[in-house]
């Protein structure tokens, strides 16, 4: 086994870096199959020098963190550890100047929201740069909460007028029967999660004022259809359960000044058999067309619980089609 020290200079941080009961380190010579003993200021760190590098990369990164005031999550760590401690004092300033080898972060009102795989990363910044964005993969890799942000984001910097949030309403294998309400209640179900996301990065208070003035909707993909959609953040989700009809609809609805962001899982089409999937469809006509950016994520870049992954990569394995 190989041995490298580390040292750093304000003790105070070493409290946030450690975690309580040492758990941070806990995790990183978990996943890094390293061991860690710390004395005052300093820390040895033993095992294969490839990990021993990665490690205090990952600790070096954390440590800049805490300096900055900021707090360490177990996610935090993670997404240290799947990318690498890039020097965080390189990061820019400006929201639309972040690809210049600095981290990524999109700020909203409520929280900072950062890439924790490279498939994020490369995602996000496909969000900002095209004004046509796919993202496809399986669930739980952040594709829909990842460009939430990214339109609450632009929307609170001024660049765009108001966001616009869809679905199709297609039941997920289950016959529902007849909802109550008028139509908002009966939507309102299929739309939870968008709502979720929002209510992560906008005070509620101003979320709510905000949908009065309808500068955010949240509505079926079949209120898209008439509509054009200018100076607008527009995400449909769930796009693999829209029809080729529906998916032509809503892509021809882009208007001037406006950003397009479909996400999917080919994997759960709920679509009735023998319809082809609008997403389907759309990625086999669409992919050699400049300034459209398709990102694919795989069971990697599930940022869930660890066994999340794990299923994805079972079910993968069971399925004939792959």
């Amino acid at each position: 086994m190989l041995e490298t020290r580390l040292e750093f200079p304000d003790n105070r941080l070493l409290i946030d870096l450690f975690g309580e009961f040492n758990r941070n380190l806990a995790q990183i010579e978990q996943a890094l199959s390293v061991q860690i003993i710390h004395q005052g200021n300093q820390l040895a760190v033993y095992g294969e020098a490839g990990a021993i590098a990665k490690a205090a990369e990952v600790l070096q990164a954390l440590y800049v963190r805490a300096e900055a005031g900021r707090e360490i999550t177990p996610g935090d760590i993670e997404a240290e550890i799947r990318m690498g401690g890039t020097d965080e004092k390189a990061r820019p300033t400006d929201q639309m100047e972040l690809f210049q080898g600095g981290r990524i972060e999109v700020k909203t009102r409520k929280k900072t929201v950062e890439p924790r795989t490279e498939a994020q990363k490369a995602y996000v910044r496909g969000l900002f740069e095209n004004e046509l964005a796919f993202g496809i993969g399986p669930a739980g890799t952040g594709k829909t909460y990842l460009a939430v942000a990214v339109g609450v984001n632009l929307f609170i910097g001024g660049h765009v007028d108001k966001i616009i949030l869809s679905r199709p309403a297609v039941e997920a294998g289950e016959r529902l029967g007849f909802l109550p309400g008028d139509m908002k209640d009966k939507v309102d179900p299929y739309m939870q999660p968008l709502y979720d996301a929002l209510h992560d990065f906008l005070p509620g208070k101003q979320l709510g004022k905000l949908m009065e003035e309808k500068r955010i909707e949240i509505a079926p993909l079949a209120f898209m259809r008439g509509r054009t959609l200018a100076n607008a953040f527009v995400v449909l989700d769930e796009a693999q359960n829209a029809t080729q009809m529906q998916m032509k609809m809503f892509l021809t609805r882009l208007g001037e000044g406006s950003r397009m962001v479909i996400t999917g899982d080919r994997s759960q089409v709920d679509l009735p058999r023998g319809v082809t999937s609008g997403l389907h469809d759309a990625e086999r006509l669409l992919k050699n067309i400049d300034n459209i950016a398709f990102n694919y994520f795989t069971a990697k870049d599930v940022v869930r619980h660890p066994l999340v992954a794990r299923i994805i990569e079972a079910y993968d394995k069971d399925d004939p089609a792959k």
